[in-house]
């Protein structure tokens, strides 16, 4: 059997859960100890109880039988059986029919007994509340017998009820104040998390159970491991790419000063500042996603200041759509450097590109597209890893890098808690990019 449709209506975070845990037995308890209590205590006792009363009301009766006359009915009961303390009364007129008050959690149950013990009752009246009231048709005509309610079901039977949910409710709010302090170090440890893989470093300190502790110790070794991790690749693709200026410095002033030809010397040059575009790539991403600290910046003033700087080195950019307003945590120098590594790949397998940004209550958008050859979509997960090169898919004439641009914008992506999103642009035809952060 498939319990699949019951996630549905689960609670979704661990304190939901843990709390649904420690309720749902309680609840269950209380209904079973309710359904025993009601019939071991309410029926069981409320029928001995009536059927006592029965008795009683039935040796009244026979007294009532034994008047000389319907006025003396009541003196001759008080002279037969004064100890019972049950009074007969002559009436004129009986109710149609059996009543009793809603809240009264036996009333339903005497009723049914007394009918079935007096056999001669008409109506049964329990609205009083301290007092039964059973109507009789008898020889005499028709009675009204008077008798104690404590003598047919037991007094104030809702006090169990009422002790029950009090104190359960009481160690409920008692237990969720201890659940919810031993869950806070799983929260700050989700949240450390959370921020470690957004970019940020969150002071986080293991505490809590000896489980929590474990688990918040192993997460601090790993964070200082991979911390540890990416200063060692930043620091040798730096000083790699650094002791590369040197020679190549020495290069073009050989080229400068050199008696070759001019296009023998532009060839070498243009070799040369490809070299110097490729190191700068390296120390680029070697700098990786984490250059900056996290600001409140407004992403429509960012795209703006970006495509106005494209359009001054005249490459062919257009801000076709900027929608929404607000600000939002970025590191604006590495954000940058990602949507102008998106702008470069556009303008140089394609003749334009168009840069928008959306920005919501929920995320934040920035795309970019152009109208070149596009990457084939069972490319596109190998074009975002580092030193991939899809030759077949892109223009290599116009110019190219080591791989490493569409592999910045996923790390700066990612180090922003988002995704990048690769996808055919349905308004030029060429590669659609897509940094989509969450807010």
């Amino acid at each position: 059997m498939s319990f699949d449709w019951l996630k549905h209506y689960m609670p979704r975070s661990l304190y939901g859960r843990a709390a649904l845990i420690l309720l749902l037995p309680v609840v269950f308890v209380q209904i079973v100890v309710s359904v025993l209590f009601t019939q071991r205590h309410f029926e069981g006792v409320t029928a001995q109880m009536t059927t006592a009363a029965g008795r009683e009301i039935a040796l009244v009766l026979d007294a009532v039988e034994a008047a000389p006359a319907r006025a003396l009915i009541g003196p001759t009961v008080q002279e037969i059986a004064p100890q019972l303390q049950i009074y007969v009364t002559p009436v004129d007129e009986m109710p149609a029919k059996d009543s009793w008050d809603w809240l009264d959690l036996s009333g339903g149950f005497v009723v049914a007994q007394m009918h079935q013990n007096v056999p001669r009752a008409m109506a049964i009246d329990l609205t009083d509340g301290k007092r039964v009231h059973v109507y009789v048709d008898t020889g005499k005509g028709p009675v009204r017998v008077d008798l104690d309610r404590r003598r047919l079901s037991a007094a104030n039977p809702h006090q169990l009820f009422v002790n029950m949910v009090f104190f359960s409710v009481l160690i409920t709010i008692i237990a969720l104040i201890y659940l919810r302090n031993q869950l806070r170090p799983i929260k700050r440890l989700a949240r450390a998390a959370e921020a470690f893989g957004r970019g940020r470093h969150v002071p986080y300190t293991p505490a809590g159970a000896t489980e929590v502790r474990a688990a918040g110790a192993a997460f601090v070794d790993m964070r200082n491991r991979i911390e540890r991790q990416i200063e060692t690749r930043t620091l040798m693709l730096s000083g790699v790419s650094h002791d590369l200026r040197t020679p190549l410095t020495r290069m073009r002033l050989s080229l400068s000063l050199s008696m070759l030809d001019d296009d023998d010397r532009e060839a070498l040059e243009h070799d040369v500042d490809q070299m110097q575009n490729m190191i700068d790539e390296f120390l680029n991403f070697a700098k990786g996603a984490q250059e900056g600290e996290p600001e409140r910046v407004d992403p429509l003033a960012l795209i703006r200041d970006i495509v106005t700087d494209q359009q001054r080195a005249g490459r062919p950019v257009t801000l076709i759509e900027a929608t929404g307003s607000g600000t939002i945590n970025l590191r604006p120098v590495a954000m940058r450097r990602a949507i102008e590594n998106l702008i470069n790949n556009a303008v140089r397998y394609g003749a334009k590109a168009e840069v928008s940004v959306v920005l919501t209550d929920k995320s934040l958008r920035f795309r970019v597209e152009d109208d070149g050859p596009g990457i084939p979509e069972d490319r596109r997960a190998d074009a975002q890893r580092p030193f991939t090169r899809l030759d077949p898919a892109r223009n290599q004439d116009k110019g190219g890098g080591v791989g490493l641009g569409l592999a910045i914008a996923t790390d700066v992506a990612r180090a922003h808690g988002g995704v990048l999103r690769l996808g055919h642009s349905d308004r030029l035809g060429g590669l659609q990019a897509d940094i989509v952060i969450a807010r």
